[in-house]
């Protein structure tokens, strides 16, 4: 979510909505409707401003997400004047009642940096589904993958500094944040081999989970009631799911 913040901006320069954003993070990519803008918005910029500094404080030296710890300028800017979200009557988005009692949503632009109209996103053809949304070449494909593609990878290096093995990591973020499919879950859908070629097209090591799907020549993180293991090897998943 924080980095989030600051992997839009590129894209909402080139003309990708606030709107839009939150609409190709959602059912597309088996996320929920709340999507990146409107999930800040309920939580409140307050309770992510506090999360933000315990990152920067807990995350080990040379942990990629140090870079996202801080707001973006026009996020800091509406802490500092108290646009939180619901909590505070609005953060991107706010509800405006009408003398009629009618209520019309807004969105707040972050180009002019002011408030319109809320504006229905009209998904690209590529945006059925993740498989097909994260390698569109295009710029919805393109912030995709720099957000969840990015953080896909993410994931694939915190076994085992973060959980033991990645079947409690699919657990967390699907019990915890309400995603249809965990990281190495959507990693299995989209395609590993997918994501390997297109690491290894840009010169980029292979994180750690991916290195041993590789190396192990199984193909999948998954197979049945299996798990692939750092060790190489399948292992039952037992009682958790």
């Amino acid at each position: 979510m924080l980095s989030g913040l600051h992997k839009a901006k590129p894209y909402l320069q080139r003309g990708l909505t606030p709107e839009l954003i939150d609409a190709l993070m959602g059912a597309p990519v088996g996320l929920p409707s709340t999507g990146l803008y409107g999930l800040i918005d309920l939580i409140g910029l307050d309770v992510m401003d506090f999360v933000g500094k315990n990152l920067a404080i807990n995350l080990p030296k040379g942990d990629v997400g140090l870079a996202f710890t801080a707001f973006p300028e026009v996020e800091e800017a509406l802490l500092k004047r108290g646009q939180l979200g619901r909590k505070s009557g609005g953060g991107f988005y706010r509800l405006v009642k009408e003398a009629d009692g009618s209520k019309r949503k807004e969105t707040f632009d972050f180009v002019s940096g002011s408030w319109r109209d809320w504006q229905p996103p009209t998904l690209p053809a590529s945006a059925v589904d993740a498989a097909n949304l994260l390698f569109a070449e295009d710029d919805a494909g393109h912030f995709a993958w720099d957000l969840l593609g990015e953080t896909l990878l993410y994931a694939a290096d915190l076994v085992p500094q973060i959980a033991d093995d990645l079947v409690n990591i699919d657990c967390a973020i699907r019990w915890g944040f309400n995603w249809q499919r965990g990281p190495f879950e959507l990693i299995d859908h989209i395609g590993p081999e997918r994501v390997i070629a297109r690491l290894r097209k840009a010169g980029r090591p292979l994180p750690r989970l991916l290195a041993v799907l590789e190396e192990s020549g199984a193909g999948h993180f998954y197979k049945g009631t299996e798990y692939l293991g750092l060790d190489g090897r399948f292992h039952p998943i037992g009682r958790m799911i």
